[in-house]
């Protein structure tokens, strides 16, 4: 079995494994199963608030929000369209974050969980679970990390990569339960679910790709 191969397999059982996990998650929290996990967490991360953590809350919560979303999702497509010349892995980017959208509310509209209640710092509408913010920062930092990872060389400027699309990933994340408008249960969902779409996309990508490798070995063969 080649690397290529292990590779795919790898991506597809991962998609798998969280596609399964955001089964489970969405179970116990049809069955009203995991309020003392939420309370928890809740009582964790708040237990922290002050007026700095606030602030930074809050600017982190509106970097995932739909404007600033857009507005990075615009330029690392310029990038890879005109400096990278890469096709193929902009239909990857725009898939993965588009779906992901569409995803999110469906979801949303399936489940139809009310917000939390316990002591929100600032005003949300619409349902809770999964978490949107948290389903668009995983498809679009994990989307980068994926199509930038072979662009990078060296284990520094790697390890700087993954620090620049986990950090600002999780501190969103983790925004939303302090600001009191998700519950941790909507954010592991969001991520479980942001994941299996995103191997899906991944896997689908690799298959196009592998594809058209091979179209092109067959023509140069033939030339």
């Amino acid at each position: 079995m080649t690397t290529t191969s292990r590779r795919a397999i790898g991506v597809a059982g991962s998609a798998m494994l969280a596609a399964a996990g955001f089964g489970c998650v969405s179970l116990l929290v049809g069955l009203d199963r995991v309020g003392p996990f939420d309370s928890a967490i809740i009582a964790a991360v708040q237990s922290t608030e002050s007026a700095g953590l606030t602030r930074l809350a809050e600017a982190l919560s509106l970097l995932g929000s739909t404007g600033p979303v857009i507005a990075l999702a615009l330029l690392i497509a310029v990038v890879l369209f005109v400096k990278l010349g890469h096709r193929l892995e902009l239909m990857l980017f725009a898939a993965a974050l588009g779906g992901a959208a569409v995803w999110n509310r469906l979801l949303k509209a399936a489940f139809q969980r009310p917000r939390p209640d316990i002591h929100p710092l600032v005003a949300e509408t619409g349902y809770s679970f999964p978490s949107g913010h948290t389903m668009a920062a995983f498809a679009l930092y994990g989307a980068v990390l994926y199509l930038f990872w072979r662009h990078v060389p060296g284990k520094a400027g790697r390890s700087a990569l993954i620090a620049a699309c986990a950090l600002p990933a999780a501190g969103i994340a983790v925004s939303r339960i302090y600001l009191g408008v998700h519950y941790p249960s909507d954010i592991l969902g969001g991520l479980l679910a942001g994941g299996a779409w995103l191997g899906l996309c991944v896997c689908v990508y690799k298959r196009r790709s592998g594809q058209r490798n091979g179209h092109s070995s067959e023509q140069r063969e033939a030339a």
